[in-house]
C-alpha cells in the first residue's frame, strides 16, 4: 500500500519537500485509509499535514456523528483540523454537495493555510468514473476520468489502489471508520454503477474490469496531456473573446482535422461555461454541422451555452447575454463631445472642424468631404444602437437602402448589429457605422463647417483584437 502510494505521488510529482497538504477526511473508508497513508508516507517529503472536513448536514444526526468521528481521529493524531459546514441547496443535492467541497478545498489552498488538497478516490472510484462518462457518450476527455492532480491543487494519491485494499489495510490495523448510508441508495448512478454493472460486468465479461477501466483512463490522460498543449496553441490563433462571449472564424473547424475541431468547439464551450458537465458528443456534433453548412445562419443550445452562427464567424455564449433590456440604447450626443457605445469599450467623438481649419483630426481617418455638413444638421444629435426598419442613403449611394441589407453585403455577424452606432438628428439617420454619413447631410465642397465623426476605442484586453465586425475607425 505505501509503496503504491508513494510511487503515485512521486509519478505526478504531487508534493514538494516541506509541503503543507490537507487530507480531505469525511470519515469514510477511503478518506481515513488516505489520511494514515499519508501519515506515514509524510517524513519522506517533509510534509505538514493537516485535516480538512465538511459538514454537509445532509443526513441528520449521522453527519453530525461523522463530524465528531473526524475531529476525534484527527486530536487523537495530532494533526489541526479544519471544519466547515454546509446547509444544502434546491436542486441536485448531489452535485450541489461536490462543488461545495471543491470550494472549500480550493478556497483553503487560496488562503494559503495548505498548498495541496488530498482526495481519497481510488481505482474503482476512477472505474465508476470512467464507465459513467463512456455510457454518457463522453469522448477521449471524458474517458481521462479523475485527474491525479488538477490545475486547482487538487491530488489523489489513492489512485493505484482498489477499494477492497483499502477495506483491507484498515481492517489490518484495526483502523475505524464511518459508513455513509447514501452510499448503498439505488437513487444515485453511481450507486448502481458501483453495486449493480461493475459487478455483473466482471462476472460476465472480464474479472478484471476495474483494472481494464482504469487502465483506460491513464491512456487517455496520456493523450489528453499532449492535446492540452496542443489545444493551447490553437485557441490562442483561433478563439477570442468578446463581451463576455468567445468568437471563432467559421473555416477554422473546417481546416482542422476532426480531432482538432472538436477539441477547439471543447475548449470554446469550457471558456464561457467554465465547465463542461452535461456536455457531451452529441453537442460538440451538432455545432460542427452547424459550421458546415455553406453560408448563413444557424443557433443551437447547448448546457449553459447559446450557441450562434452568423456569416464567417461562431459565438460561444452563456444564455440571456443579450436581451432587449440591454439591447437598445439611445444617448445623448453632445458636439464636440464624445459618447461611450454601451457594453462595446468604444466610442464615438463628435467634433467640428472650419473649413478655413479642416485638417486631420488626431484619430479620425477623416479624408475632407465625407464628413457631415454642420450647417445641415439641427444639433439635436442623439447616438442609439440600430433598430430592424432603419434605412438612409448612405453618400455615394443611389437610392436609399435598409441598414439590415448593408449588413448582409458586408457580412456583419448577427449579435454585432444589436450594439451597432447609428447618429440620429430627430428621425433622421445622419451617419452609420461603416457605412458612413448619409448622403443628403455629407459634406461637399461648399460646406463651411464639417461635424466629423470618429470612433475611437478604449484600451481593451489583447484578445479583443481578434473581434469579428468592423473594428476600423470611420466618418
Amino acid at each position: 500500500m505505501f509503496e503504491r502510494v508513494a510511487e503515485i505521488i512521486t509519478r505526478y510529482n504531487m508534493f514538494r519537500h516541506g509541503a503543507r497538504i490537507g487530507a480531505a477526511v469525511s470519515g469514510g473508508a477511503d478518506s481515513v485509509c488516505l489520511l494514515h497513508v499519508l501519515l506515514a508516507l509524510a517524513p519522506r517529503w517533509d510534509l505538514r499535514l493537516s485535516v480538512l472536513h465538511l459538514n454537509h448536514q445532509l443526513r441528520g444526526e449521522e453527519s453530525e456523528r461523522d463530524q465528531e468521528f473526524v475531529v476525534e481521529m484527527a486530536a487523537r493524531l495530532g494533526l489541526p483540523a479544519m471544519v466547515e459546514r454546509w446547509g444544502g441547496e434546491e436542486g441536485n443535492l448531489e452535485e450541489a454537495a461536490r462543488e461545495a467541497r471543491l470550494e472549500f478545498f480550493t478556497r483553503t489552498i487560496a488562503s494559503g493555510a495548505v498548498e495541496r488538497v488530498a482526495l481519497g478516490h481510488t481505482r474503482s472510484d476512477q472505474a465508476e468514473t470512467v464507465l459513467f462518462r463512456f455510457l454518457r457518450g463522453a469522448g477521449t476527455a471524458g474517458l481521462a476520468g479523475i485527474r491525479p492532480v488538477t490545475a486547482a491543487g487538487i491530488v489523489r494519491p489513492l489512485l493505484a489502489v482498489g477499494r477492497g485494499d483499502v477495506e483491507a489495510f484498515l481492517r489490518e490495523r484495526g483502523i475505524a471508520w464511518r459508513e455513509d448510508s447514501t452510499n448503498a441508495s439505488p437513487v444515485f448512478a453511481r450507486n448502481r454503477i458501483r453495486h449493480s454493472l461493475l459487478p455483473q460486468l466482471a462476472r460476465e465479461w472480464n474479472p478484471a474490469i476495474a483494472e481494464t477501466l482504469a487502465h483506460t483512463a491513464d491512456w487517455a490522460l496520456g493523450e489528453e496531456s499532449y492535446w492540452e498543449g496542443e489545444m493551447d496553441r490553437l485557441s490562442a490563433r483561433y478563439l477570442t473573446e468578446s463581451r463576455g462571449a468567445v468568437l471563432a472564424p467559421v473555416e477554422a473547424f473546417r481546416a482542422l482535422p476532426a480531432a482538432a475541431s472538436r477539441r477547439l468547439v471543447r475548449r470554446a464551450m469550457e471558456r464561457v461555461k467554465g465547465d463542461l458537465r452535461a456536455v457531451d458528443f452529441r453537442h460538440i456534433l451538432a455545432v460542427l454541422d452547424m459550421v458546415s453548412a455553406g453560408e448563413g445562419h444557424g443557433r443551437m443550445q447547448a448546457p449553459g451555452l447559446d450557441i450562434f452562427r452568423s456569416f464567417d464567424w461562431v459565438r460561444f455564449a452563456r444564455p440571456g447575454l443579450e436581451t432587449l433590456e440591454n439591447r437598445n440604447f439611445r444617448l445623448p450626443a453632445p458636439v464636440p463631445g464624445s459618447v461611450e457605445i454601451p457594453g462595446s469599450g468604444r466610442g464615438i467623438t463628435l467634433q467640428v472642424i472650419e473649413k478655413a481649419n479642416r485638417t486631420k483630426p488626431t484619430g479620425s481617418v477623416y479624408n475632407g468631404p465625407m464628413g457631415l455638413d454642420w450647417g445641415r444638421v439641427s444639433g439635436g444629435l442623439e447616438l442609439r444602437n440600430w433598430r430592424p426598419g432603419d434605412q438612409y442613403q448612405p453618400a455615394g449611394s443611389s437610392a436609399e437602402e435598409k441598414v439590415k441589407q448593408l449588413f448582409q453585403k458586408a457580412r456583419v455577424p448577427l449579435w454585432e448589429r444589436r450594439h451597432w452606432p447609428v447618429l440620429t438628428d430627430g428621425a433622421n439617420i445622419l451617419w452609420v457605422r461603416q457605412f458612413g454619413p448619409a448622403a443628403r447631410y455629407a459634406a461637399d465642397a461648399d460646406t463651411e463647417a464639417v461635424l466629423v465623426v470618429s470612433e475611437t476605442a478604449a484600451p481593451a484586453p489583447k484578445e479583443e483584437s481578434g473581434s469579428c465586425g468592423s473594428a476600423s475607425i470611420q466618418v
